[in-house]
């Protein structure tokens, strides 16, 4: 029996004719026969590989942690190159120990011999692997195992996001080098034969940032180095890179301004562009802002894929879906959705729009900016330099014969009176309010200047959103509250019942967060008669909550509730992004 199959008996349930059949094909193919096992056999990664490493009689570490005061002269030994290309990982530097003969005589080693170096791999079959490293690394070499996810990740926590190009940059870069060649290069980031350079690096870094499901990639000059941090399910996370990254800190700025199409050579001004991106034939939209700061500029990129807007895609409870798809079925009227910014309004209103695209109906959009085109619909952009600014574009817009209008946010008297006025004249309008919650957007509009009846009148619904992260399925666990802890957060349903949080470690599916993905919670308050009369005599924002409670109005926490009974999130998040309400 092959070693191979005998680290696969190790395995509960695994198809042994499956792996013999899938090693002899990968083996005449020339293809790495483990990769081929773990993908294809449905093998457990963790007790196949440590089987493996048993039966070759190699060390086994479930956790790898390169020896941190070695980590120059173990970058150096194995440079990036060799560890991505052959994914290996250089972990410490150890003195030979005294070597046994078989006649049980103990042979001295020379202590003046290079020290071994700990090297990790998850693949002994190797052997091109094993060549390089013999060929390039001048030191002895003590092999072990390692799972392939761990491995993986840890190989470019250790050298940082494309360290390999890096190195040849520094290798290959000329005395006078300077941004000329950044200029002409087509914005294709799947061009993985291209040779090394700064253009190759950039898109390394937005190429990771996108299979790390990243939103926003922010480029930041800090004191002596370049931080590069990814924004993932709404958090920031920095991302190892390379060292002495900061020599390339200007070609790195440039490269992202000339693919932005921006002014290079203006570093005092901020600016704003748009880059559109192919990844495997997908494209991909990209908007830019630099800001100006002591340190050097600082660019920020919000990453917009070809999304599909679908109202299933909100994770809607039923009672709220009928209640959307009652708002949305309205003739006229204004809609409006209020959060802080990043909550995912304008997703939510993407979604609307893309629900009602139909060829019966023209839908015209004001936005600043257009963060995703809809086939179908007229999407205007914000331009205050040429006076294009919402109110005199919706004017506009208004005698272009729509039957639904976007309005991207509601920002002054102005704008609210033509949306109004909009409504009024049979239109459907959805737009933006900066609030903290539903209710507050019917005080908002009124200290804007809207009379109280207007609003009244005009109005159909305030729906306010926030996004918490979802739990990861793979290795959320049972949480245990005391009674005593549920009560204080007013959680009082959740009294006796199954609620999950995350596990304390979390699992490669999510980067160890215990989160992987975010989800929208919602309230709603529809303006009903009884409230159509409260906001006309101005009563208080409490008496219209009272009112709305009356009439099953639910807060964004309790709705958020709901969702941890579900074990879609945690208690935790639940509180993060909402309030209590409080009743005078």
């Amino acid at each position: 029996m092959s070693l191979i199959l005998q680290a696969a008996s190790h395995c509960p349930g695994a198809d042994l004719e499956k792996v013999v059949t899938i090693e002899r094909e990968a083996s005449l193919a020339g293809l790495r026969v483990v990769d081929d096992l773990l993908d294809r056999a449905s093998l457990d990664e963790g007790l196949f590989l440590s089987g493996l490493a048993g039966e070759m009689g190699w060390d086994w570490l479930p956790a790898l942690a390169p020896d941190s005061d070695s980590s120059s002269e173990l970058k150096q030994v194995c440079p990036a190159r060799l560890a991505l290309r052959h994914r290996l990982l250089p972990l410490s530097f150890e003195r030979p120990t005294l070597k046994k003969t078989k006649g049980k005589k103990t042979e001295k080693v020379d202590e003046e011999k290079p020290d071994v170096l700990v090297m990790a791999c998850y693949d002994p079959f190797d052997l091109l692997a094993r060549q390089a490293v013999a060929r390039s690394v001048p030191r002895r070499i003590r092999w072990c195992m390692a799972p392939r996810t761990e491995l993986l990740r840890a190989i470019q926590g250790f050298y940082g996001v494309g360290a390999d190009t890096f190195e040849d940059i520094l290798k290959n870069r000329a005395a006078d080098f300077d941004d000329a060649h950044l200029r002409d290069e087509a914005n294709i980031i799947d061009a993985d034969d291209a040779e090394a350079s700064v253009v190759k690096f950039v898109n390394q870094i937005i190429r990771e940032g996108l299979a790390q499901r990243a939103t926003d990639i922010h480029i930041e000059p800090v004191h002596d180095n370049l931080r590069i941090r990814y924004r993932i399910d709404g958090q920031l996370l920095e991302v190892p890179v390379p060292e002495n990254i900061r020599e390339l800190q200007s070609s790195v700025l440039a490269r992202v301004k000339v693919m932005a199409k921006l002014d290079i050579a203006e570093k005092r001004l901020p600016q704003d562009g748009r880059i559109n991106l192919k990844l495997d034939n997908q494209s991909i939209d990209v908007r830019v802002a630099t800001i100006p700061s002591v340190e050097g500029e600082s660019i920020s990129l919000r990453l917009l894929g070809q999304e599909r807007f679908t109202l299933d895609r909100l994770g809607l409870t039923p009672d709220y879906r009928a209640k959307i798809d009652l708002l949305l079925a309205k003739p006229n009227g204004i809609v409006l959705v209020t959060g802080p910014t990043g909550s995912g309004k304008s997703t939510t209103l993407y979604t609307f729009l893309s629900s009602l695209n139909t060829i019966h109906r023209r839908i015209v959009t004001i936005e600043d900016p257009v963060e995703h085109k809809l086939s179908g619909v007229v999407q205007i952009a914000v331009k205050p330099e040429i006076n294009l600014t919402f109110a005199s574009g919706l004017r506009s817009i208004l005698r272009g014969d729509p039957n639904v209008v976007m309005i991207g946010e509601i920002r002054d008297l102005e704008t609210a009176e033509i949306a109004v006025r909009a409504s009024l004249t049979g239109h459907l309008v959805f737009s933006t309010l900066h609030t903290n919650d539903s209710i507050g957007g019917i005080t908002r509009l009124v200290e804007m200047g809207v009379e109280p009846f207007l609003v009244a009148s005009s109005v159909r619904a305030f729906l306010a959103q926030r996004l918490v992260r979802s739990l990861c399925p793979h290795c959320r666990q049972l949480a245990h509250y005391s009674r005593d802890q549920l009560k204080a957060c007013g959680f009082i349903e959740g009294v006796g019942k199954d609620i999950y949080t995350t596990a304390p470690t979390g699992c490669s599916a999510c980067r160890n967060t215990g989160y992987h993905g975010r989800m929208a919670i919602y309230e709603i308050a529809l303006v009903s008669n009884g409230m159509q009369d409260l906001i006309s005599r101005k009563a208080s924002a409490n008496e219209m909550l009272r009112f709305a409670r009356k009439e099953g109005f639910i807060s964004l926490r309790e709705y958020g509730w709901r969702k941890v009974l579900e074990g879609a999130t945690t208690l935790e998040e639940v509180m993060r992004v909402t309030s209590e309400d409080f009743l005078e």
